[in-house]
């Protein structure tokens, strides 16, 4: 831990200006998503749009070319449907009434990365359902609440793991939320769960995606044979939600919102 601890940049508040416009783009293309899905549009369909819309601006989607068990990746968003956890890929599969959404998107401006995701429930869901996507967002709010500068991560992982305790939900551990900066993922690693260990201390100028990831049934996954998407083992339902956040003298500042 020691020795990828030193690998981690604080950034400086002009460099973290330049994060929040790469930021406000993830935001102005999540907003734009959400007025977007429903009943019958194709993912794929939802991938160009956040194409254009980051392209259009001179800006460059982040997860393009990422390196992983199915290939580098070769498209703006990831884009998971029910029990699909994260890293669905877009294609022509139409989202249909009742499903839950969870849509990743990321951009680079000038160098620098946003990176945040949202889950939606299109049209009629259970109740259950729902409660889970809002349980995922309210867990995502109490992480940024915790990203206090002199506290640790650790306190985020804690305060995300609580809101997930209290309802019963798996957390998942294989995929984790991360530094971000001129790289998409830096140290350090933000679990969603306790780990034991209090982990680095916060700083102004350290930059985190914190993203928890809930389960209505068990915490393990899987990885399909497309070698990127991950669903529960279990196949029970999913949400994701994330933001950029910097931590500033004070307090945390969110910068994938608009």
């Amino acid at each position: 831990m020691a020795i990828l601890e030193r690998l981690v940049t604080l950034k400086s508040p002009a460099q973290i200006e330049k994060m929040a416009v790469a930021g406000r783009l993830v935001a102005d293309v999540l907003e734009r998503l959400g007025r977007e899905v429903r009943p019958g549009i194709a993912t794929i369909e939802l991938d160009a749009i956040a194409e254009e819309m980051i392209r259009a601006v001179g800006a460059t989607p982040s997860f393009i070319g990422v390196p992983g068990q199915g290939g580098p990746y070769r498209h703006t968003l990831c884009i998971s449907i029910d029990d699909e956890v994260v890293h669905g890929i877009p294609s022509r599969r139409r989202i249909a009434d009742g499903q839950i959404v969870s849509v990743d998107a990321g951009a680079i401006v000038d160098g620098w990365h946003g990176d945040a995701a949202r889950s939606w429930i299109v049209g009629e869901v259970p109740t259950a359902a729902a409660k889970l996507v809002e349980t995922t967002r309210r867990a995502l709010d109490a992480g940024i609440a915790a990203a206090q500068p002199g506290r640790h991560i650790g306190d985020i992982s804690a305060a995300i793991e609580d809101v997930a305790l209290a309802e019963g939900y798996g957390v998942v551990r294989s995929f984790v939320g991360h530094g971000i900066g001129t790289e998409m993922h830096e140290e350090p690693q933000v679990t969603n769960f306790r780990t034991g260990h209090r982990g680095r201390r916060l700083e102004p100028g350290l930059c985190l995606a914190i993203e928890p990831m809930f389960m209505l049934g068990g915490h393990e996954v899987r990885l399909k044979p497309d070698g990127w998407t991950v669903v529960t083992r279990d196949g029970s339902l999913a949400a994701h939600w994330e933001d950029t956040v910097a931590i500033t003298a004070d307090g945390p500042r969110v910068l994938t919102r608009a």
